[in-house]
């Protein structure tokens, strides 16, 4: 595996590596038949790197061709690790590129709180959730609750494409709804904190301590169809430390990402990458929490 440094940029120290190797050297055949047109393009493995700022380490893994690397989503029945989550979904070794975590769940009963669907079936569904719709101090944002942004991805007559909609946004013509997990708010192009119930200002709501530091996790799409997964994770030995969600879409938005979308954050933050886990939070004795979890992102190693 070949790192590759980059230059130093005002934000901080930034160091990236290849996930998954680099793509073979072409050998002369492979230049003659692409000379002639008949050369596949070469997959473009999914890269890792972090930032290093003053009160935040930024994990970033950047999924340049989702079509031969897919981001699909994994929930289950009992809490658990991400990393313990990721290694039920396929088999064969490395064949998780990368995961994070993904939708919002009750700690107190282990049930969603967003929803999930995997394959074309909603696995997770938040109205079953009485602790939840029934809670009456929730009553008037429910509406707003249950119709949430999600990550999707879409099968669009066999290939491969990703949006991130309101719970309630029609699927677009010719393309099936595979998978899909609920979060939120929408980061980028714009906040969407107070249309999906997360911030009332006049009732001095803010459900996610939005303008408070702390570990945050994200995903993001770029102009050019690129996916990328970001955890925020606190910094020992700094109090207070992490990102508030404006300056996560701040830093998303100077990366090239014109679509996010927060995902659970807090003690829930965890990114796995190549086998390594980076958690995010810290405790008041500076060591890191190991949270379980509903539900993951996560990118499949299947060129």
């Amino acid at each position: 595996m070949r790192s590759i440094p980059l230059p130093c940029f005002a934000l901080g120290l930034v160091t990236t590596a290849g996930l998954l190797g680099c793509a073979p050297v072409p050998t002369d055949a492979d230049a003659a038949m692409e000379g002639a047109g008949t050369l596949e393009a070469l997959p473009v493995p999914p890269s890792y790197e972090t930032v290093a700022l003053a009160s935040a380490t930024v994990h970033l893994v950047t999924i340049a061709d989702p079509a031969r690397y897919p981001v699909r989503a994994a929930a289950v029945d009992e809490l658990a690790r991400v990393e313990q989550i990721a290694a039920q979904v396929c088999e064969g070794a490395g064949c998780v590129a990368a995961a994070i975590n993904a939708g919002f769940f009750d700690p107190n009963n282990g049930l969603t709180t967003s929803h999930v669907v995997i394959d074309g079936a909603l696995v997770a569904d938040p109205s079953q959730n009485e602790r939840l719709v029934g809670n009456p101090d929730l009553a008037s944002y429910m509406d707003r609750i249950l119709n949430r942004s999600e990550f999707r991805r879409y099968d669009c007559g066999g290939t491969p494409s990703y949006a991130i909609a309101l719970h309630s946004e029609p699927v677009p013509a010719g393309c099936t709804l595979v998978d899909a997990v609920g979060a939120g708010p929408q980061l980028l192009p714009q906040d969407t904190s107070v249309a999906e119930g997360f911030v009332d200002r006049a009732a001095g709501r803010d459900a996610l301590g939005s303008q408070s530091l702390n570990a945050r996790s994200a995903v993001g799409l770029t102009a050019d169809g690129g996916v990328v997964l970001a955890m925020a994770a606190q910094v020992p030995g700094v109090s207070p430390s992490g990102m508030t969600m404006a300056e996560m879409a701040a830093f998303l938005g100077d990366r090239g990402v014109v679509q996010a979308l927060n995902l659970d954050g807090g003690s829930s933050s965890t990114l796995v990458v190549d086998g390594t886990t980076h958690y995010g939070r810290l405790n008041a004795s500076g060591e890191l929490v190991q949270r379980p979890v509903k539900s993951i992102l996560w990118v499949e190693n299947t060129p």
